[in-house]
C-alpha cells in the first residue's frame, strides 16, 4: 500500500472510530446540558481552535465568491439545520430508529453522484454494497420499529431531510471544493453553526437548567476537538481522494462501533441480531470496495507483467 492509500485508510478509520464514539460524548454532555445549546459551544470552540491552526500553519482564508457560498452553504445546510434537525427529533425518535433513517444518506450520495459528477463511476459493486450494508443497519435497530411509527412521522421526516442535506452539500464540496483547505473549509461553516445555534437556543431550550461541571466540559472538549475538528477536517480532505459513495458508507460504520463502545462502557446488551446486522454492514462495506481493489489487483498483473518484458 502507497503512503496515501495509509493515509487514507487512517483517515477513514479514524473517522469511523470517532463519530461512533460521539453518541457517548453527546449522551455524557446531556447530563449537564441542553442539546442545541450544547452543539453551539461544541461548534463555537472548534472554530476557534481552528482559527488558531490556521494561523499557526499560516494557512490563508480562501474569499473567492465560489469559497463564500460554499463557506455559507456547509454553515447552514451541514451544520446549523442538519444537526438542528437531528437534536429535535431525537426528542420524538427512538436512537435506533433515528440511526436506520440517517442510514438514508448514502444513497442519497449514490442519487446525487449521478446526476451531479457522473465521471464519478459508482458501478454494481457500490449499489450492491449499500444496498447490503443498508439491510444491516435495518436488522441492528430492527426493535426500533415496533409500535405506532404514525407517532414519530415528523420526527422521521427531519432525520431524513437532513440526511439528503448532509449528501447534497458532501457532493457540492466534492464539485466545487478543490481548491479549499480541509481547516479553513471548516473555519466559517463551524462559526456560522456555533454562533446561530447558540442564538436558537436562547430562545428555544430552558438554559436555567445548565450545569457546567466535569461532564459537561469533557464532552465539549471531546466533541470540539476529535468530533468536530479532526473528523470534518479529515472528511473534507477524504472527499478530494475517495470515491463519495465510499466514503458516505462511514455511515453504516459508526452505529456499530457505538454498540459496542455502549457494550464496554455502558453494560449495553448486545444480541445475536446485533451480530448478524454488524456481519452485513461489514461485508456491505467490503463489496463497496470490491471493484476499486479488483482493479487495483489488475493494475499489479499488468505492471508485474511489464516489468517481466
Amino acid at each position: 500500500m502507497s503512503r496515501l492509500g495509509v493515509k487514507i485508510f487512517l483517515a477513514y478509520s479514524a473517522l469511523c472510530l470517532i463519530w461512533g464514539s460521539t453518541w457517548i460524548a453527546i449522551r455524557y454532555g446531556l447530563e449537564s446540558l441542553t442539546p442545541i445549546f450544547s452543539a453551539g459551544v461544541r461548534f463555537s470552540l472548534a472554530s476557534i481552535f481552528i482559527f488558531i491552526l490556521m494561523r499557526v500553519k499560516n494557512i490563508s482564508l480562501q474569499t473567492d465568491k465560489v469559497s463564500i457560498r460554499l463557506y455559507l452553504m456547509m454553515g447552514f445546510f451541514s451544520f446549523v439545520i442538519p444537526f438542528g434537525l437531528v437534536y429535535w427529533a431525537q426528542q420524538f425518535v427512538p436512537s435506533g430508529m433515528a440511526a436506520v433513517l440517517f442510514a438514508v444518506y448514502p444513497f442519497w450520495v449514490v442519487i446525487f453522484s449521478h446526476l451531479r459528477i457522473p465521471s464519478d463511476f459508482i458501478g454494481f459493486f457500490k449499489i450492491f454494497g449499500t444496498v447490503l450494508g443498508f439491510a444491516g443497519i435495518v436488522i441492528i435497530f430492527s426493535d426500533s420499529f415496533v409500535g405506532d411509527i404514525s407517532n414519530y412521522l415528523i420526527g422521521m421526516f427531519a432525520v431524513v431531510l437532513s440526511g439528503i442535506m448532509q449528501a447534497w452539500i458532501a457532493l457540492s464540496i466534492k464539485k466545487f471544493g478543490h481548491h479549499l483547505h480541509p481547516l479553513s473549509m471548516n473555519f466559517i461553516p463551524m462559526a456560522i453553526a456555533g454562533i446561530s445555534m447558540i442564538l436558537i437556543a436562547f430562545f428555544t431550550e430552558d438554559l436555567s437548567t445548565l450545569k457546567f461541571n466535569q461532564n459537561a466540559y469533557i464532552s465539549i472538549l471531546y466533541l470540539a476537538v476529535f468530533g468536530s475538528i479532526v473528523t470534518f477536517t479529515s472528511f473534507y480532505w477524504l472527499i478530494k481522494r475517495v470515491n463519495l459513495v465510499i466514503l458516505s458508507l462511514v455511515a453504516f460504520i459508526t452505529p456499530i462501533v457505538a454498540l459496542v463502545l455502549g457494550y464496554f462502557l455502558y453494560g449495553e446488551v448486545l444480541s445475536t441480531r446485533h451480530f448478524i446486522g454488524a456481519a452485513l454492514v461489514l461485508t456491505g462495506v467490503f463489496w463497496a470496495n470490491l471493484g476499486n481493489l479488483l482493479k487495483l489487483r489488475k493494475g499489479s498483473i499488468i505492471k508485474a507483467e511489464a516489468d517481466e518484458k
